[in-house]
C-alpha cells in the first residue's frame, strides 16, 4: 500500500513573496489548515516543507512555506505534487477507503469467480464507481458492455459486498444490467 498520499498540485505562484496556488486533490481542502508539513515531489527527490500560512481563494488553496520568501525559489516547482504521509492522512470512517489503496485489488464475484482488478476509481456526485479491468480468462470477459475489457461497478452496498484490505480483495455482486446478456 502507498505510504504517501497526494493532497495537491502546485498550479502557479501567487505574488512575489513565495506563496503558491495549490489545486487540492483531497476531498477536503480545509485540511490544509491542519497541515504542518508536506512533501514536495520535485521529480528527483521529496523535499519536506513546513506550512507557514494557508488561505483559500475560489477553488484554490494559497500556501506559504516557511523559508521560501521569493517567487524565484518556488516558481520551478509549478506542476509538482504535494504529499502527506499515511500517518498525516485523514482517518477513514467505516466503509471508507483511500483510492490509492483500492487500486490493484483483486475483484471476484460472490460465488468466488475471478473478475479482474481495480484500475481506477471514478468519483461521481452520487457514489464512487470502481473501474475493473476484467481478465481475459474471466468467464465474464465476453459480456462486458462496449467490449473494452473494463467493467464499471458502482460503490454501493448492493454491489460491493466486502472489501478485505489484508487480502487486497473485493467481493462483488454483479447486479442486473452491469453485464450484457448472453
Amino acid at each position: 500500500m502507498d505510504e504517501l498520499f497526494q493532497v495537491g498540485v502546485i498550479a502557479n505562484t501567487h505574488g512575489v513573496r513565495g506563496e503558491v496556488k495549490v489545486y487540492p486533490t483531497t476531498d477536503d481542502p480545509a485540511r490544509f489548515k491542519k497541515l504542518k508539513k508536506v512533501l514536495l515531489d520535485t521529480g528527483k527527490e521529496k523535499l519536506e516543507l513546513e506550512v507557514a500560512q494557508v488561505k483559500f481563494f475560489k477553488n484554490m488553496v494559497i500556501v506559504k512555506f516557511k523559508g521560501i520568501d521569493n517567487i524565484n525559489d518556488i516558481e520551478k516547482y509549478k506542476g509538482k505534487g504535494l504529499f502527506v504521509t499515511r500517518s498525516q492522512a485523514v482517518k477513514c470512517e467505516k466503509d471508507e477507503y483511500f483510492i490509492a489503496d483500492l487500486i490493484g485489488m483483486e475483484v471476484s464475484t460472490e460465488d468466488g469467480q475471478a473478475l479482474g482488478e481495480v484500475k481506477d476509481v471514478l468519483q461521481t456526485g452520487a457514489n464512487d464507481v470502481y473501474v475493473v479491468q476484467v481478465q481475459e480468462s474471466s468467464p465474464f470477459a465476453h459480456r462486458i458492455p462496449g467490449n473494452r475489457g473494463e467493467l464499471l461497478l458502482p460503490a454501493i452496498k448492493e454491489c460491493i459486498l466486502q472489501i478485505d484490505m489484508g487480502r487486497r480483495a473485493i467481493q462483488v455482486r454483479l447486479m442486473p444490467g452491469l453485464l450484457e446478456e448472453s
